[in-house]
C-alpha cells in the first residue's frame, strides 16, 4: 500500500462534516486509507456495530480494495489518495498504511478538519508523534490509535486487580510477545520506513498495555539489546531487529522486562503474556494455545491460578468502534491521545534515539 498525500492540498477536496453530524447522522462517515486485512477487520467491526458508514476506500492493492468493497459496496474506491473526490462528506479517516506515511497522512487529515484513527505506531519517533497530537489539538479533532490489546476482557480484568490494590504494590512486570512468523511486506525490514523492527511492531502493544494498567507513570532507566538473525546490533543499525530484550523502570520503582521477536521457533504461532507481580500476589494476561486472538486473565496465588476471564471475546474492533462512536457523538480532541507520546518516548529511549 502506498498512498502518500501531497503536502498541503490532497485532502482539501474532502469536506468535513459538522462535528457530530447532527441527529440525521448517528454514525461516523469515514474514509479508509489502506484496507489490508487488519483494516478490513476494523471496517467490518465498525459496520456491524453501526458506529460508522464507509464512504471511501483507498488502497494500491487491487485484491485488498476488492475485498474491502465487498464489505462496503456503497463506498467510493481509489487506488491512491492523490485524486480524492471533491465534496465527499467525511467525519474522519482511518489510516492503515505503512508506518512511514502515518504522521504526514494523519496531520493532513487533521488539518483538513477530519478526525483520525491510525494503526500503531502513530509515527516512527516521538517527535513525529508529538507533531500529530499537536495537530489534533489545534484542529480540536478526535485522534485514536489502534492499541487494541488494552481493550481485551483479559486486560481489563488484570487492570482491575492492579488498580484495586488486590495485588499490593506492583514491583515487577514481565512482558512477552514472540511471533513464529514475520512481516510479509518489505517495508517492515527498512529502519527508515518502519522506525524499527519487532520492538516497535510487537513491543508497542505490550508497552502501552503496561503503562495503561499502571496509569501511565513516568518511565526511565530504559535500555535494550537488539538482535538480527542472532547477531547483536550496534547503535543506529542499517537493519531492523527480529529479537529484542528490553528493560525499563516505572515510577516509583516498578521494574519492567520485555522480550519480543519475529520468526521465533516458539513451538506455536505466538507466545503473548503480561504478568504483573505484586506484594500480595500477581495477575497475568496470556494467550491460549498459541493464539493471536484468544486470551485469559488469571489471578495467581503461589502455585494456584484463578481464572478471571476467558474466551470468547471479540475484542479486535473495540478501539475503532469506541473512537467512531465518539466522533459521531461530536467528540472533539481527547487528552488521552497524549498517551501515544509516552509510548513513543519510551521507544526512542530503547532505540537510543532519545
Amino acid at each position: 500500500m502506498n498512498v502518500p498525500i501531497p503536502a498541503g492540498h490532497s485532502l482539501d477536496a474532502v469536506r468535513p462534516m459538522p462535528v457530530g453530524g447532527g441527529p440525521s447522522s448517528p454514525s461516523a462517515r469515514l474514509g479508509f486509507l489502506g484496507v489490508g486485512w487488519i483494516s478490513r477487520h476494523r471496517l467490518q467491526a465498525l459496520l456491524e456495530d453501526g458506529a460508522a458508514e464507509a464512504l471511501l476506500l483507498c488502497d494500491s492493492d487491487p485484491a485488498s480494495l476488492e475485498a474491502a468493497a465487498a464489505l462496503a459496496p456503497g463506498a467510493r474506491t481509489l487506488p491512491t489518495a492523490a485524486d480524492l473526490p471533491a465534496g465527499l462528506p467525511l467525519d474522519g479517516l482511518v489510516i492503515a498504511t505503512p508506518s512511514a506515511l502515518h504522521a504526514a497522512q494523519a496531520r493532513a487529515a487533521l488539518e483538513a478538519g477530519l478526525a483520525v484513527f491510525c494503526q500503531k505506531p502513530l509515527a516512527r519517533t516521538a517527535a513525529e508523534t508529538r507533531a500529530v497530537i499537536e495537530a489534533a489539538q489545534r484542529a480540536d479533532r478526535r485522534l485514536g490509535v489502534d492499541l487494541c490489546y488494552r481493550h481485551t476482557a483479559a486486560a481489563r480484568a488484570v487492570a482491575a486487580q492492579v488498580r484495586s490494590g488486590e495485588l499490593g504494590a506492583v514491583y515487577a512486570i514481565d512482558l512477552v510477545f514472540h511471533n513464529a512468523y514475520g512481516p510479509d511486506k518489505a517495508w517492515f525490514r527498512d529502519p527508515a520506513l518502519a522506525g524499527g523492527g519487532c520492538l516497535i511492531d510487537l513491543g508497542t502493544h505490550l508497552m502501552d498495555l503496561a503503562l495503561w494498567v499502571m496509569d501511565f507513570p513516568v518511565a526511565d532507566e530504559a535500555s535494550a539489546r537488539l538482535y538480527a538473525q542472532g547477531r547483536r546490533l550496534g547503535p543506529a543499525p542499517d537493519e531492523v531487529e527480529d529479537h529484542a530484550l528490553a528493560q525499563f523502570t516505572l515510577a516509583p520503582g516498578t521494574s519492567v522486562r520485555l522480550a519480543c521477536s519475529w520468526n521465533l521457533s516458539a513451538g506455536c504461532d505466538a507466545v503473548i503474556e503480561a504478568h504483573f507481580h505484586g506484594t500480595r500476589g500477581s495477575a497475568r494476561l496470556r494467550n491460549v494455545d498459541g493464539s493471536f486472538y484468544d486470551f485469559v486473565a488469571e489471578r495467581c496465588h503461589g502455585t494456584r491460578a484463578q481464572r478471571l476471564s476467558e474466551p470468547p471475546d471479540d475484542w479486535g474492533g473495540r478501539a475503532a468502534v469506541q473512537w467512531a462512536r465518539a466522533v459521531a457523538a461530536g467528540g472533539r480532541f481527547d487528552a488521552e491521545a497524549w498517551q501515544a507520546l509516552r509510548v513513543a518516548e519510551l521507544l526512542d529511549q530503547l532505540y537510543g534515539r532519545a
